[in-house]
C-alpha cells in the first residue's frame, strides 16, 4: 500500500463508494456556504429595512404623507413598508365609498397586509430548511465513508501475512477524511440555520406587532 499521507494522495486513492462521499459532502457545503452569504445580505437588508420604516412611522407624521413618500418614490418596498403600503392602500380604497363600514376597512387592511407579511416571510425563510438538512445528515453521510474506508483496509489485511501500522495508516486516515468533511459541512450549516432562523423568528415578531399597532391607528381613523 502506498505510504504517501498527503491528503490528495489519500483521496486520489480513496475507494470509489469513499469518494462519492467525498464529492456529496464538498457539493452539500458549497451549497450551504452560498445559501449563508444569501440570507446573511437578505436578513441584513430586512432588518436594515424595518428599523428606518418603524422611525419614520412613529415619528409624529401624517399617514397619508408617510404613504404618498412610498408611493412616489421609485425603489422597491421591501418588508414593512410593503405592508403598509398594501394595508393603507386597501383602507383608502374602502374609504372613499360611500357608508363603508369602519370595521370592513380595517379588516381590508389586515388582509392585504397579512398576504404581504407572508410572501416577505416566506422569502426569508427559503432554502432554510436545506441548512437544517445539510447539519443533520453530513457527520452519519461522512461516517458511513469512514466505515467502508476502514472496513476496506481491514478486509485487505486478510491477504497479508503479517499486519504492520504503516499498512493500516493510509486507509484508515483516507477514512477519517470523510468524517472530518461531513464535520466541515455541518457545522457551519447548523450555526448559520441557528442564526438565521432566531433573525427571522424576530422579524416575524416585529411584522405581527406592527400590523396589529397599525391596524389599531387604521381602526381609530375609520370611526372619525
Amino acid at each position: 500500500m502506498n505510504t504517501d499521507m498527503s491528503l490528495i494522495s489519500l483521496v486520489i486513492e480513496a475507494s470509489v463508494v469513499v469518494q462519492l462521499v467525498l464529492l456529496i459532502l464538498v457539493l452539500a457545503s458549497m451549497a450551504s456556504w452560498s445559501i449563508i452569504f444569501h440570507k446573511a445580505r437578505m436578513v441584513s437588508k430586512a432588518t436594515k429595512a424595518a428599523d428606518v420604516f418603524e422611525s419614520d412611522f412613529w415619528s409624529g407624521g401624517e399617514l397619508n404623507t408617510l404613504y404618498r413618500k412610498l408611493t412616489s418614490s421609485n425603489k422597491n418596498v421591501y418588508g414593512m413598508e410593503a405592508m403598509f403600503e398594501s394595508g393603507f392602500k386597501g383602507f383608502l380604497r374602502l374609504r372613499k365609498q360611500q357608508n363603508a363600514d369602519p370595521e370592513a376597512m380595517v379588516e381590508a387592511a389586515q388582509r392585504s397586509m397579512r398576504v404581504v407579511m407572508n410572501k416577505q416571510i416566506d422569502a426569508l425563510e427559503n432554502r432554510l430548511p436545506f441548512l437544517a438538512t445539510v447539519g443533520s445528515t453530513s457527520p452519519y453521510i461522512g461516517l458511513l465513508g469512514t466505515v467502508w474506508g476502514i472496513m476496506n483496509s481491514f478486509r485487505a489485511l486478510g491477504d497479508v501475512q503479517q499486519a504492520t501500522l504503516s499498512m493500516v495508516a493510509p486507509g484508515i486516515a483516507e477514512a477519517l477524511i470523510a468524517t472530518a468533511m461531513g464535520l466541515f459541512a455541518a457545522i457551519p450549516a447548523v450555526i448559520a440555520f441557528n442564526r438565521y432562523n432566531t433573525d427571522v423568528e424576530r422579524l416575524i415578531g416585529r411584522y405581527d406587532n406592527f400590523m396589529e399597532e397599525f391596524a389599531s391607528i387604521l381602526h381609530r381613523q375609520a370611526h372619525v
